[in-house]
């Protein structure tokens, strides 16, 4: 299955049984596909499901919300507050490749935000996400796969915020909202 007529573009192969087939995206709006038979057994062929516009949803939007908080002179007009709090949602729903996009996108809005642009309690969340990776440091880095560059995501989108909310004069209210009572006086106690 590719998405061009000359199979180069975006082909995916399968073969053998069906779990060995896996879930895949095409861009765009046509669908190539050619069934080729070894003769090796006597199975009835193949079946398989298309389903429009659904699996790619998550990436149209990264695509066209990066573009458009990358044009300088198009940031005025956006409702930033808004965008601000849909991909904070996004970034605390989403697993994997895809919170980390979404992590990115925030990073963008942050740099590109003025005071009052951004509600930026909102990121409590992903605040203790991040605290908790903190603390089990040495456990992450034995593991494999999406948590390292969660964690360092995670620390950039943080030490930004940080140093943007030192230069509006917040850091204070800021620093407040995301810990936890308990995890204030824990630290007083430090």
């Amino acid at each position: 299955m590719a998405s061009s007529s000359d199979f180069q573009q975006d082909r995916h192969s399968f073969s053998g049984s069906p779990e060995k087939w896996n879930d895949f995206e095409l861009p765009g709006d046509t669908l190539y596909y050619r069934f080729t038979s070894d003769m090796s057994n006597t199975e009835w062929g193949y079946k398989f499901t298309v389903t429009v516009g659904h699996l790619g949803r998550f990436q149209t939007g990264f695509e066209i919300l990066k573009q458009m908080l990358s044009e300088e002179r198009v940031i005025p007009h956006l409702p930033l507050a808004k965008i601000w709090e849909w991909q904070v949602g996004v970034a605390c729903r989403q697993t994997g490749h895809q919170r980390l996009k979404a992590i990115h996108l925030l990073l963008k809005i942050v740099q590109c935000s003025t005071q009052g642009d951004c509600d930026l309690t909102l990121l409590k969340p992903l605040w203790q996400l991040f605290s908790h990776m903190e603390n089990n440091l040495c456990h992450d880095v034995a593991k494999p796969g999406i948590l390292l560059p969660l964690h360092r995501a995670l620390a950039e989108l943080f030490f930004v915020t940080e140093n943007r909310v030192t230069e509006l004069g917040s850091l204070q209210e800021y620093l407040l909202a995301l810990n936890t009572e308990d995890h204030l006086h824990r630290c007083t106690a430090q």
